[in-house]
């Protein structure tokens, strides 16, 4: 029997596409601090959509910890939130410098 600590990748498949997604998700945050940021923040948006896809097509006993609530409720509320950051990054007028 393997110990857990020692243990360096996720056991669930969800797990293993959870970590893409704060992959994703941490290189969104960076080009919103320091870059681009209506391109990071729709970057947010599609890693948000992809785990919504992702929770849909998994089966429950791999979802890991894209599991939270039920299958229904988790996609609804990835998908609504990456659409909502999409919707943001691209209606938002740019500001001009004073």
């Amino acid at each position: 029997m393997t110990d857990p600590a020692r243990r360096r990748y996720p056991s669930t498949f969800g797990g293993l596409i959870y970590l893409v997604v704060v992959a994703v998700t941490l290189v969104g945050l960076a080009l919103v601090a320091f870059g681009p940021w209506r391109r990071g923040v729709a970057l947010v948006g599609f890693a948000l959509l992809f785990a919504s896809a992702m929770r849909l097509v998994t089966k429950e006993s791999e979802a890991g910890m894209l599991r939270v609530r039920s299958r229904w409720f988790d996609v609804t509320m990835l998908a609504g939130v990456g659409i909502a950051l999409l919707a943001l990054a691209a209606n938002i007028p740019d500001q001009t410098e004073a």
